[in-house]
């Protein structure tokens, strides 16, 4: 199993740091409003990472954190009239309802920065004794002049970063690109007592702080969307070095951008969507298989056609699904089709490239599908389907999405139609029988002969 590495610039082998073992930090959101596509896009390309780790026999320790403590988040809570508590809650709720909706699984430990200051406080402190950060006026900077390590997890050196790009400015500060630990409270904003007073602590202390509670000094994986990159993350790992002389995670992980018909997704633009705003257009599986229907580290392009198309692909594979009626299998599953869950892993392991996985499914719907083939081996594909479509967090709602809907009685008359046709074709009247068939088309029903006998399904 091999991911490309952006602390080595290049694919590597992942040799997990305790074997059977791998312990993940996924950046979560930033809950100020309902999280976007592009942040959906990161949600489920992890969601995938660590549900094929388990696949593959991994016991997986996933952490997303919540951060609930941000200057956007004080900004938007003033803006609606909102107590700051109340304000984060809606979004957290919402966001969890939202990643529920989408089919991502809980993390293992989901902490919020405000649930961990007094470890805040402590990580501070350590940068301060061991001479990496430094407190001005009530705020706390980290020193990134003193730590010779700093920028090589994303390429940038400090005699580069000037104010503006997320560098922060403040001419007191020591260099540039020195960052926010701990910031002094203004009137009106919430804050917690510190050694350096009442203030709350920056953003990168947070996830630092939070993803070594639940992990350890250092972790197996280290992920997120590349915007996070710099200074996010540059910034987690400069603390890790400064506090233990370690590596926060051995492997750092970014999917790419998403744009919008050709463009940034900007408000300012009108084309920015909401993950909610897209779940009441499209099925969350047509979401999903949006997304990984390309590889997760190049730049995806959003438009209502190519999403479109996805649905369709989904209900291809509902359709296969109903073919050979999967409710009805009772079939255990065999190694009929070991060879495409071969290429399946072998596509999943080349740095996780699940546009290769997919392709696998299609050739599994398409098996489903052939009339040609013995009824018992389309079964084998149909259950080979299913189990590498969980894989990527597809079928969740299987039973429902594979029930008719029709009512009994419909159910039986259709099946009566299907018994007269039978018998004209035993007859040998074929423009009867044709007939039959033609008008439960036209209906929508579709007829499959198999050498098990003739199966119905609704038309795809």
């Amino acid at each position: 199993m091999q991911f490309y590495n952006q602390l080595k610039r290049q694919k590597q082998e992942f040799i997990p740091i305790t074997a059977g073992e791998v312990k993940i930090y996924a950046c979560g959101p930033t809950v100020y409003n309902y999280f976007h596509i592009g942040n959906a896009r990161a949600f489920i390309t992890f969601d995938v990472l660590r549900r094929y780790l388990e696949y593959r026999g991994h016991k997986v320790v996933y952490v997303q954190n919540i951060t609930d403590i941000d200057d956007k988040i004080i900004i938007r809570a003033q803006e609606e009239g909102m107590p700051f508590n109340e304000f984060t809650a809606k979004y957290i709720h919402a966001f969890q309802e939202d990643c529920a909706a989408l089919g991502i699984k809980p993390p293992s430990y989901q902490p919020r920065a405000s649930e961990v200051i007094s470890d805040i406080i402590d990580a501070i402190q350590l940068q301060i004794k061991k001479g990496y950060a430094y407190e001005l006026n009530g705020d706390v900077y980290f020193d990134t002049s003193a730590l010779p390590e700093y920028g090589m997890l994303s390429g940038k050196k400090t005699e580069d970063l000037l104010p503006g790009a997320r560098v922060e400015e403040n001419t007191l500060k020591k260099h540039p690109a020195d960052f926010a630990l701990w910031k002094r409270s203004k009137p009106g904003e919430p804050f917690w007592d510190s050694p350096w007073g009442q203030g709350r602590p920056g953003w990168h202390t947070e996830c630092v702080v939070m993803s070594r509670k639940y992990l350890g000094e250092t972790f197996d994986i280290h992920a997120g969307g590349i915007d996070l990159l710099f200074p996010h993350h540059e910034n987690e790992l400069a603390q890790a070095l400064a506090m233990s002389g370690k590596l926060l995670a051995n492997y750092w992980l970014y999917n790419g951008f998403l744009n919008i018909e050709g463009e940034k997704m900007s408000k300012s633009l009108d084309n920015f969507f909401t993950a909610r705003d897209i779940l009441h257009q499209y099925s969350a599986e047509a979401i999903r298989f949006f997304f990984l229907s390309k590889h997760y580290r190049s730049p995806i392009d959003f438009s209502r056609e190519i999403i479109d198309e996805s649905e369709r692909a989904v209900n291809n594979f509902y359709s296969a699904l109903k073919s050979v009626n999967y409710l009805k299998i009772v079939a255990q599953p065999n190694d009929s089709y070991a060879t495409q869950e071969e290429a399946f892993i072998q596509a999943m392991d080349d740095d996780m490239n699940t546009a290769k996985a997919i392709a696998v499914l299609f050739e599994l719907t398409h098996q489903c599908k052939n009339v040609n083939l013995p009824y018992s081996e389309r079964e084998q594909a149909a259950l080979m389907l299913v189990k590498l479509g969980e894989v990527l967090g597809f079928f969740q709602n299987l039973s429902d999405r594979l029930k008719e809907t029709l009512p009994e009685l419909s159910q039986e008359l259709i099946q009566l139609l299907i018994n007269y046709r039978e018998q004209a074709r035993r007859e040998k009247n074929w423009a009867l029988a044709d007939q039959i068939r033609e008008d439960l088309i036209s209906l929508g029903i579709e007829l499959r002969d198999t050498t098990e006998g003739c199966i119905w399904t609704f038309k795809s």
